[in-house]
């Protein structure tokens, strides 16, 4: 089965990623601006920037228990950041404000484990997992073969590489049970699966679950059916495969590079990139829609349990 999508919104973004249903409303960034932004509820209104960094932002989850406060991939590590507070997003009130200077969005640092790396890196997408770990991988910024890594991070905030040898790291995504993790090599075409210990965050050995041989896999999602969506870059589409890796449905976009793609109930929301193509059409780098008939779940948020202290 194939369906189209309608815009959004009028912005485009160079770099399109980490769209995220959080329960109240659709979350995103534009990667290389280290820009957070909220979606409209309805079709047609511009985006509402929420914070900005001076450095690129992958993805962010929301914090349990602290509302405005968001766990980011960003930069080369793992921070804390405080821009606008998550209600005046429910309530309206953010589009009356003026948008959050890099300056205004406090930033708290985990760590920066890429830091000391022999090449110039970047963390790229990420999520946190139904017990509430959060996941966010790195890459190269010039997607270097093998250069990128995956990191866990714990309920006290200790950041853990559990990967390395990857090129460009998209998603996770996780089975609702969470014993189940998807992870995307972008550049190798490649998702696999991994059995994941809920309890502990521990990995097992990786599986192959879908290659795709005609664009890359980046931005996924699971519905209430276990099934995984994906977002295939340079093709125009976002991929549904079932569990068992079978292909199942295909949604097609005016984009050439949809890049993240999230549920929110019913409706699946993508966003898309404008960067690397030498003519971009009107509607490349756009937030689109489309209803579909397996909903998803809210994104679970980071659940911290006593954070480490911040690193320097």
């Amino acid at each position: 089965m194939t369906t189209a999508a309608q815009i959004v919104a009028p912005d485009r973004l160079e770099l399109g990623e980490g769209i995220r249903w959080t329960g109240e409303g659709v979350v995103l960034v534009d990667i290389l601006t280290g820009r957070l932004f909220a979606a409209p509820d309805d079709s047609g209104g511009p985006l509402r920037q929420l914070a900005r960094l001076t450095e690129p932002l992958g993805a962010v989850t929301p914090v349990a228990g602290r509302a405005g406060t968001w766990i980011a991939a960003a930069g080369t590590g793992i921070c804390l950041i405080s821009g606008r507070d998550e209600s005046a997003m429910r309530s309206g009130n953010a589009a009356a404000e003026p948008p959050a200077r890099p300056e205004e969005t406090a930033v708290r640092w985990l760590a920066r484990p890429e830091d000391r790396a022999a090449l110039t890196m970047r963390m790229n997408d990420a999520v946190a997992d139904p017990s509430g770990r959060f996941w966010a991988g790195s890459m190269a910024m010039d997607a270097d073969e093998g250069a990128g890594s995956l990191y866990r991070v714990d309920h006290d905030g200790t950041v853990v590489r559990v990967l390395d040898g990857i090129t460009v790291p998209n998603g996770p995504a996780f089975t609702a049970d969470g014993t189940v993790m998807y992870l995307a090599d972008s550049a190798r075409g490649v998702i696999r699966r991994y059995a994941l210990d809920p309890v502990t965050g521990g990995m097992g050995a990786p599986e192959p679950f879908v290659t795709v041989a005609d664009g890359s896999p980046d931005g996924m999602v699971t519905d209430v059916e276990g099934a995984l969506w994906v977002a295939v870059w340079g093709t125009g589409t976002v991929r549904r495969f079932l569990p068992d890796g079978t292909p199942d449905r295909v949604v097609r976009l005016p984009a050439t590079q949809p890049a993240g793609v999230c549920l929110r109930s019913d409706v699946l929301h993508i966003t898309s990139a404008r960067i690397g193509l030498t003519a971009p059409g009107p509607d490349d780098g756009a937030v689109f829609t489309t209803r579909v008939d397996v909903p998803g779940t809210p994104t679970p948020p980071y659940r911290p349990g006593g954070l480490a202290e911040a690193a320097s």
